[in-house]
């Protein structure tokens, strides 16, 4: 699932100072309407009125559980990744380079954007059961935003087994597991599945800053009681991280090396500058090659929203 709101707003990150040092910063999700008045409902995590990124982690929609289709027309990427992680259903996903996979909970689908991608996401026809998850984006550094485009599907990925829980790492390196996705960034994304009554340390990087967002149940990060909808900013300097749960849940942690540079978000583009968004929309809608096509989605693609007035300018990961 992308950005498919009709009127987005711009959302630009750079490299205001954030604070050193541990934190607790609560951010509270926006709802937000996918695919027109009756589309999925969704809540926004990141980009934030008060924090962009967490590394180079730059969008958190998180959905579920609902018994709705999802049905996400071929509409463009530039400049990014797109993760798509499920806690429940399935999503079937194609894109302008010739992949088709569906993904289920427990495996990853990895979208590299670079220089241009068009694809598009649908429940499987029937839908067997409701559709939970999350999708997020990583914004891809200078040195790597005009890679050439491409699609991961691992079925398999590392697991570490806990006391209580279960530790599986989507992206980058923790506790030792390392995942095979293509990162271009210093990163990290993991989900640990906890048993009722569970507590468990995970190992942390003081280089790194992280953030939680409890994907199902409830639990304490690091002492912060946290349901799902809100995304806990933890922030620098930490070498580890208490999780612990009354009930079942499950905590997705994302982490990385602060992205320092400045970038612009708007729609489902990530520049460096208005012009770079403003070519990309000109090029999406004249159907230049640049995005490629998306064959087998029965429907057409998405137009793009109409650029705002102003210029759009790149600004702080941080307010």
């Amino acid at each position: 699932m992308s950005n498919v709101e009709t009127a987005p707003v711009e959302t630009a990150c750079g490299h205001e100072p954030v604070p050193d040092g541990p934190t607790h910063e609560l951010l509270p999700g926006r709802e937000v309407v996918l695919g027109g008045p009756r589309g999925m409902m969704v809540s926004r995590t990141l980009p934030h009125k008060d924090r962009r990124m967490v590394g180079a982690w730059c969008f958190v929609d998180q959905y579920g559980p609902a018994d709705h289709d999802m049905r996400v027309a071929p509409h463009p990427h530039t400049g990014l990744q797109t993760v798509t992680w499920l806690v429940q259903g399935e999503v079937l996903h194609r894109d302008s380079v010739g992949s088709k996979a569906l993904v289920r909970p427990g495996q990853l689908n990895l979208m590299t954007a670079g220089q241009g991608i068009s694809h598009s996401e649908e429940s499987p026809v029937p839908r067997t059961e409701p559709l939970h998850g999350v999708q997020l984006w990583v914004a891809l550094p200078d040195a790597a935003r005009s890679v050439a485009p491409a699609f991961e599907h691992h079925p398999d990925l590392p697991v570490v087994e806990l006391a209580g829980a279960v530790l599986t790492v989507i992206m980058g390196e923790l506790a030792g597991a390392v995942s095979p996705a293509t990162a271009y960034t210093p990163l990290v994304g993991a989900e640990a599945a906890l048993a009722a009554g569970s507590a468990i340390t995970l190992p942390l990087r003081g280089d790194f800053e992280y953030a939680a967002l409890v994907l199902d149940g409830a639990a304490h990060v690091d002492g912060v009681p946290l349901e799902p909808g809100t995304l806990l900013y933890l922030g620098r300097e930490r070498t580890a991280l208490d999780l612990a749960a009354d009930g079942p849940a499950r905590v997705l942690l994302l982490g990385g090396e602060p992205f320092e540079e400045e970038i612009v978000m708007w729609w489902n583009f990530v520049g460096r500058s208005h012009d770079d968004v403003a070519a990309a929309r000109e090029q999406w809608m004249a159907a230049d090659p640049r995005f490629g096509a998306v064959t087998g989605y029965d429907g057409a693609p998405l137009p793009a929203p109409v650029l705002p007035n102003a210029q759009l300018k790149p600004r702080g990961r941080v307010r």
